[in-house]
């Protein structure tokens, strides 16, 4: 069944025109005034036992989309210290408690400034190339996200026949558009297991899958890419209820979107899961792929994104300072161990947090 809808969705990509433009009317996003927003994070972790745990914490600056502020912590850790990650430069907050001693809690507040994020795909820029470096880190295999095998085999066959990076990023995008689905049941925001979703033919999941989906592809097609993993904070202002969040508490409101580095136009945000989001959740019922607002959402959701969301960080197979168990695969939830064990980050039974946005 999957190979049968990957040569038919292959197939028409090449059969249909490429539009590089935006949808302008219903769903427009442009960069304009920066909005500020309070973050604040409150934990409670159980038990006596020796306990460490780290908190993401917003980008320090996102090229003109993101940029962080303050920050504010208390609680009753014996030890908090502000790390940076020295190869994706993830920042998060670590605290550790020694054995015994008081409740473990923890409240950390944070500013950030955020923005609408635009390209005009229609108009190509001089672009300083991407450092030979971070290139390399940027089309390099994950854990969860190789780029060889049948991951590799079905981003040559997408892109066949493309004649520059920005019609293979599109071909892409709308492969994973097409061709996957958001499943309401799926834990969080998904895992990202690229491979297994390809050899399985399971193409459904949340965000984490959907555009880790695509950060592979991209990457095993030789295009630079990364997710960006974060956080809803408001509601859209162009009317997609699915698109925003619902209250200022946003306990559950994490997002993973996805970037592409191309050679005109610099590093291109594009989301293919929230297009599918739109067609799953904007109505009671649904929607088809060609209603108009999903169309709308389709366009303007490679290229752009409404600046309601904040970024965390790009950080995969992420070691954490402290940690007994394995690196993370990403950092987008508060992660905790307890007596060297790794907790369950979306488990009440294994440590509580809330988490409140209000615009500033």
């Amino acid at each position: 069944m999957y190979r049968r809808a990957f040569l038919a969705s292959a197939t028409s990509l090449l059969a249909v025109p490429f539009l590089p433009g935006r949808a302008r009317a219903a769903f427009a996003p442009e960069p304009g005034e920066w909005r500020r927003f309070e973050v604040t994070t409150e934990l409670q972790l159980p038990g006596d036992a020796p306990t460490d745990l780290w908190v993401p914490l917003p980008f320090a600056e996102g090229e003109g989309w993101n940029r962080g502020g303050d920050l504010r912590f208390d609680g009753t850790a014996d030890h908090v210290a502000q790390k940076s990650d020295a190869e994706s430069g993830a920042r998060y907050l670590h605290a550790h408690w020694n054995a015994g001693g008081l409740p473990r809690q923890l409240t950390v507040t944070a500013t950030v400034e955020t923005r609408d994020r635009a390209v005009d795909l229609g108009a190509p820029r001089d672009i300083a190339p991407l450092d030979a470096a971070e290139r390399a880190r940027l089309t390099a295999p994950s854990r969860l996200v190789p780029t060889d095998g049948i991951v590799r085999e079905t981003a040559l066959a997408i892109t066949e026949g493309t004649g520059s990076d920005l019609e293979a990023a599109r071909a892409i995008y709308d492969w994973v558009v097409e061709n996957t689905a958001r499943n309401p049941e799926t834990r969080g925001c998904g895992l990202g297991d690229v491979a297994t979703m390809l050899e399985t033919g399971d193409l459904t999941g949340k965000c984490a899958d959907l555009n880790t989906l695509y950060v592979g592809l991209a990457r095993a097609a030789g295009l630079p890419a990364r997710d960006v993993y974060g956080l809803r904070v408001a509601p859209s202002r162009f009317g997609y209820k699915s698109l925003g969040a619902g209250s200022e508490i946003v306990t559950k409101a994490q997002h993973c979107r996805a970037e592409v580095w191309l050679s005109q136009f610099g590093w291109v945000p594009v989301d293919p899961a929230d297009v599918r989001k739109v067609m799953l959740e904007e109505v009671e019922g649904g929607l088809a792929l060609d209603t108009p607002k999903v169309e709308a959402a389709r366009e303007t959701l490679f290229g752009a994104w409404e600046g309601n969301w904040i970024a965390y960080n790009s950080a995969h197979d992420l070691d954490l300072p402290g940690a007994g168990a394995d690196p993370v695969d990403f950092l987008m939830y508060p992660e905790a161990e307890i007596g060297g064990v790794r907790q369950d980050a979306l488990s009440p039974d294994s440590f509580a947090y809330t988490i409140a946005a209000r615009e500033l």
